[in-house]
């Protein structure tokens, strides 16, 4: 009878802390915040590494609980990936609730070598809270703002959608290991991908137009890049675009800082926002001693290393 009594004694405590520990961890970390954070959850991410992360974002009290919750609440096949605006204010089980795209968020698709006009574009065609000052405000962080596909609640604001793409382009330009251009400053490699961007159409081309680039840096001679052209030009109303195709003589006189037929060295800035796979190709750009190309009907290019072998393929193409 002694060693029931005990057994029940243990059981209740047990039981009881078992619900403070509960009580104690299910409530906000810090019920005074006013502030949101942005918390990406990777596409495949487990419901453990999610907790984790999240008690290292100090988002919440006990990563077992939050993961014992989401299971309670049969959310554990919910949670998507995706970006979510979060604050320690919150209690674990309105988090595990935010951690679903509901219909209540919009999924934004930004594709690569978008200029920042074309990326405000997009917004305004998914966003309710869109509004024309974002404009200038993109066009502040050109290069940066990371193409990828984005989960934004219907209230996010440019400070949010701002922070989440140059958040994200920080997170895969850290990613890429260190390349043979490493030399070069993050600034001018993102300078140098937005132009092979918009001047590489295939993957196969990307590293050799950037060691073009790099070719003609080191010789001192102007770039010679029409995409700069097309981004100093702006946007052509008869044709409804921001890359003016067929340039002209008069074009490239174009009086502009990006203008890389009568400048010198990188454009001021970059000139599109450029993905992965660009700042890859430029970061390790081979050695050539390539110093032109032009592209043919299908968009291949063809290096040249003399100015009269240059000439000779733009007759070839018909350019």
């Amino acid at each position: 009878m002694k060693r029931f009594s005990l057994l029940v004694v243990f059981l209740l405590l047990a039981l009881f802390g078992g619900i403070a520990w509960w009580q104690t961890n299910i409530v906000p970390v810090d019920p005074q915040a006013t502030t949101k954070e942005i918390f990406a959850v990777e596409k495949g991410a487990g419901i453990r590494e999610i907790a984790n992360a999240l008690k290292e974002a100090k988002l919440i009290r006990d990563p077992v609980l939050f993961f014992l919750l989401v299971k309670q609440l049969g959310l554990d096949n919910n949670i998507q990936a995706g970006q979510f605006y979060l604050s320690p204010a919150m209690s674990s089980e309105e988090i595990a609730k935010a951690l679903q795209v509901g219909t209540f968020d919009v999924q934004v698709t930004i594709p690569e070598g978008k200029r920042a006009e074309e990326v405000a574009a997009i917004l305004s065609q998914n966003l309710s809270t869109y509004d024309d000052s974002w404009i200038p405000q993109l066009a502040e962080h050109e290069g940066y703002l990371f193409p990828d596909t984005y989960t934004f609640p219907q209230d996010v604001t440019i400070d949010q959608v701002i922070t989440t793409m140059t958040e994200n382009f920080d997170k895969k330009y850290a990613s890429i290991p260190a390349g043979s251009r490493s030399n070069f400053s993050q600034d001018e490699i993102v300078t140098i991908a937005s132009m092979v961007e918009r001047e590489a159409l295939h993957p196969e081309d990307r590293p050799l137009v950037a060691s073009v680039i790099f070719n003609r840096i080191d010789a001192g001679t102007v770039l010679n890049i029409d995409a700069t052209i097309q981004y100093a030009l702006g946007y052509e109303p008869n044709k409804q675009t921001w890359w003016k195709k067929g340039l002209t003589y008069n074009d490239l006189k174009v009086v502009s800082p990006y203008n890389t037929y009568t400048n010198i060295g990188l454009p001021p800035s970059p000139i599109a926002n450029p993905g992965v796979d660009v700042l890859k190709a430029v970061m390790h750009a081979p050695e050539t001693d390539y110093m032109y190309y032009v592209s043919d009907s299908e968009g291949y290019n063809h290096y040249t290393t003399t100015l009269e072998a240059h000439n000779a393929n733009i007759e070839k193409f018909g350019l």
